[in-house]
């Protein structure tokens, strides 16, 4: 078998537009898994959103991963071991706070399971803790709040805003973080040289695989790096161009069974 490590993005790409894996794709997936794939969840949430999936593929039990937070956190499902655990340094958070209100785009992190805001009213960040079953805590100064580290920033605004905003963090933040957006309105600041790609190759350094070994699905601009990266990168069918221009294959969309069409194809015949 070609391909030994299989890694699903979550919205858009292992769920449908409904937010749910259907029964056709939950199916081809476990089949995988019994053939000796190992399943990897690479997802921009953080570990609560990514856990109810992980759960449904039975990941503890079938050997899997989650790649969680755009690659900070790599985590085996069957004992929680963690491979990878990035942190924002938080000498930056200065300039990550400044670049924030001069932009006037609403900041954001997390604390455990909460997220945390100046303002918790805001329609994106509302649509992030409702996705990943996350509280909300507001607090009056999110810079003075933080006295401790944190996995990311996100910069939330109005799409077309918030590609004129990433130019301008990207310009101020460069050598020092990543900085992309995961969705029109989530602008993302990481720790340096963390993204799913990178994620992933720590993965299969540490799975003895090889990244041409792995295959890679995706439909969003922080999955072009793990689709360029694999093996055989796999653009959903609903994926933006510059996604699909980073692929070598195109399967149907998200609503389509995309991802069983392809295991179908080149795994499971």
């Amino acid at each position: 078998m070609k391909y030994k490590v299989l890694a699903f993005d979550i919205d858009g790409t292992l769920t449908n537009s409904e937010k749910k894996i259907t029964p056709v794709t939950k199916k081809a997936i476990l089949k995988a898994a019994e053939k000796g794939c190992t399943v990897v969840i690479a997802s921009g949430r953080p570990r609560q959103g990514v856990a109810g999936y992980a759960d449904e593929l039975s990941l503890k039990n079938n050997g899997g991963y989650i790649v969680a937070l755009n690659g900070g956190l790599v985590e085996r499902c069957a004992d929680g071991k963690v491979i990878q655990n990035a942190v924002v340094p938080m000498e930056y958070y200065d300039e990550i706070y400044r670049l924030a209100s001069e932009n006037n785009v609403n900041l954001m992190t997390y604390e455990g399971d909460d997220i945390i805001s100046e303002n918790t009213d805001d329609k994106y960040l509302e649509i992030e803790s409702r996705i990943n079953g996350l509280g909300k805590k507001q607090v009056d100064s999110l810079r003075d709040y933080l006295t401790f580290e944190v996995p990311k920033f996100l910069m939330l605004g109005d799409g077309e805003y918030l590609a004129g905003v990433e130019k301008k963090v990207r310009a101020a933040l460069c050598g020092g973080l990543e900085v992309y957006r995961s969705e029109p309105f989530f602008l993302e600041v990481l720790p340096q040289n963390v993204d799913k790609a990178s994620a992933l190759e720590k993965l299969l350094v540490h799975l003895g695989a090889s990244r041409e070994e792995l295959m890679a699905f995706g439909d969003g601009y922080n999955d072009i790096t793990m689709i360029k990266y694999a093996g055989m990168g796999v653009a959903m069918g609903n994926a933006n161009e510059s996604v699909k221009a980073a692929a070598d294959y195109i399967a149907p969309s998200n609503d389509q069974d995309g991802i069983a069409k392809v295991l179908d194809k080149f795994i499971l015949d």
